[in-house]
């Protein structure tokens, strides 16, 4: 929470992320790459906008990849500790309104459909998904390749959008 309230404002800016992950030299693509675990695991922190960064700071295809790699490893991290702290944990951390939505998509769905379907629909709370997905019997395997295949356009558009902020080019 301190850090959440002493820092938040930072990330709302893809300069402010830049300025940061550049402070690490040729350490900031691991910065990079550990940012976007944290902001799956600490699902309150804006992932877009880290995107955004990603793109701005590495270029579409370099912010892509970053990106991707800490965003599934995140997604892992998240979704074991679901898994291995059940319910009563995921209760606690999401709206009880979002555990059964998600839950009753996941159960009346073909597992690989819905989840990159969830995925890859802007707005939907993805993050929290992973904690949800980790409490509903899907298997960890599963749940990693087919929430990276839904991730994957939005966070390559984000990069896109990113690497494109300082052009003139606004297609």
């Amino acid at each position: 929470y301190i850090y959440y309230s002493k820092y938040f404002y930072a990330l709302k800016s893809p300069q402010k992320v830049k300025e940061y992950i550049i402070s690490y030299g040729k350490f900031s693509f691991l910065a990079f790459f550990i940012m976007q675990i944290l902001q799956v695991v600490a699902f309150f922190i804006p992932g877009e906008i880290i995107e955004i960064a990603g793109g701005y700071i590495f270029g579409t295809a370099g912010g892509t990849l970053i990106s991707v790699l800490g965003i599934t490893v995140g997604s892992a991290i998240a979704f074991y500790i679901s898994n291995k702290l059940g319910r009563p944990f995921v209760k606690k951390i999401a709206r009880k309104q979002n555990i059964g939505f998600f839950e009753k998509m996941i159960k009346n769905g073909e597992i690989k459909y819905v989840i990159t379907l969830l995925y890859l629909i802007p707005g939907l709370p993805k993050d929290i998904l992973a904690y949800v997905c980790g409490i509903t019997g899907v298997s960890g395997k599963e749940f990693i390749i087919y929430s990276t295949i839904g991730r994957l356009p939005g966070i390559f558009i984000s990069a896109y959008f990113g690497d494109r902020i300082t052009t003139v080019s606004y297609t």
